[in-house]
């Protein structure tokens, strides 16, 4: 009896330890898979794509840079001498476009162009050589002109009627007459001008304006011609 108790007692030992060993193996996979569960699934690439994509679209669109315009004169006139000539500059300005008429009684040059942010750039109606080109500000038109190869400054002061640009149209002797004149009233009151007129190729003696109506009729060759002034001839001349 005494020698059979110690068997029992370590068979009954190894009989509890085989029995732990295999619970410990069946609740170790069951364990591994509930963790498994637990673990969220990480996105896609095609899931995140999706999101970024929804992102993009709901974010507000950049708003467009806005474009400032050039600013342009609404109407101005200018006036004055030629330096170093003796002729006469005149400059009128109608939203942004310009003609300008250069005039010493002999040679004349109509011009047209336009006027952007105080910068006056201009072309001659009858060679593309001729310039006139001026920086206006300060009341006055500051630049230069060029005529038949020859360039000459001026400074034109700001006019008003009657000082300006006149320019009259007619059929003379069979012939299309065109004439143009710059009246120009000091601060004295007094009035002086100069113009040209011709008829085809041929020059006519240019009649005088009245200097108080610039626009009333004058006689070429018993032909009765209506001046006008520059917004009557601004347009047409564009």
């Amino acid at each position: 009896m005494s020698r059979l108790g110690p068997v029992i007692t370590l068979a009954a030992g190894a009989v509890l330890a085989v029995g732990l060993g295999v619970a410990s193996i069946t609740a170790t996979p069951a364990a591994e898979n509930a963790a498994a569960d637990n673990v969220a699934p990480s996105p896609s690439a095609d899931e995140g794509a999706q999101e970024g994509t929804g992102a993009d679209a709901s974010a507000a669109p950049s708003p467009s840079p806005t474009r400032t315009e050039p600013k342009k004169i609404a109407k101005a006139d200018y006036g004055g001498r030629v330096k170093g000539n003796g002729a006469l500059i005149a400059i009128s300005i109608r939203n942004g476009k310009a003609v300008a008429y250069f005039c010493d009684g002999r040679t004349e040059a109509w011009f047209k162009g336009t006027e952007s942010s105080g910068e006056l750039a201009l072309s001659g109606l009858a060679s593309a050589k001729s310039k006139v080109t001026a920086e206006l500000g300060g009341g006055r038109a500051k630049g230069w002109v060029s005529v038949a190869g020859k360039r000459w400054n001026f400074t034109a002061p700001t006019v008003v009627k009657p000082s300006g640009l006149y320019r009259a149209t007619a059929i003379v002797r069979g012939a299309k007459f065109r004439a143009g004149w710059i009246m120009i009233k000091d601060a004295n009151g007094r009035s002086y001008q100069v113009g040209a007129a011709f008829a085809g190729e041929e020059q006519f003696d240019v009649p005088q304006l009245d200097s108080e109506q610039p626009t009333a009729p004058v006689t070429v060759e018993d032909t009765t011609v209506y001046p006008k002034d520059v917004d009557g001839f601004i347009e047409e001349m564009q």
